[in-house]
């Protein structure tokens, strides 16, 4: 029973920062999704240490690990653009898979970059 309302009670936490993230797009006109806005508020939050990872990590695990429920409005959503997947389906296919390597390779490039970074850093503080 602790469990489930410390899950719960952390899911609410992450839902209150989609939530003020959309708040700050509506007050500030920003041109970006709100749900982007929240978390990189929590994720300024995390890596500055204000907010501890065990504060959120149940919570987030929950939603992670029912994460394919979360595309089902998605795919429904789809069915209402039959039509147009019917005539342009081979472009948005393209484009989807344009847009995820984009996407994939972007992410490995970042993340080598600060592996190398990370490691040269080590390197000089041992030499020193």
């Amino acid at each position: 029973m602790r469990k489930l309302i410390v899950g719960g009670s952390q899911v609410a936490v992450l839902a209150g920062f989609n939530e003020l993230g959309h708040l700050c797009v509506n007050y500030l006109s920003l041109a970006l999704p709100g749900n982007l806005i929240g978390m990189l508020m929590l994720l300024t939050l995390l890596s500055s240490g204000i907010v501890r990872l065990s504060w959120v990590e149940l919570g987030a695990n929950v939603l992670l690990k029912h994460l394919a429920f979360f595309f089902v409005p998605i795919a429904v959503g789809l069915m209402a653009f039959s039509s147009s997947l019917q005539t342009d389906g081979i472009a948005w296919l393209i484009t989807l898979v344009v847009a995820a390597g984009a996407g994939i390779l972007s992410a490995g490039f970042v993340t080598q970059a600060l592996m190398n970074r990370s490691r040269v850093t080590a390197e000089r503080r041992i030499a020193c």
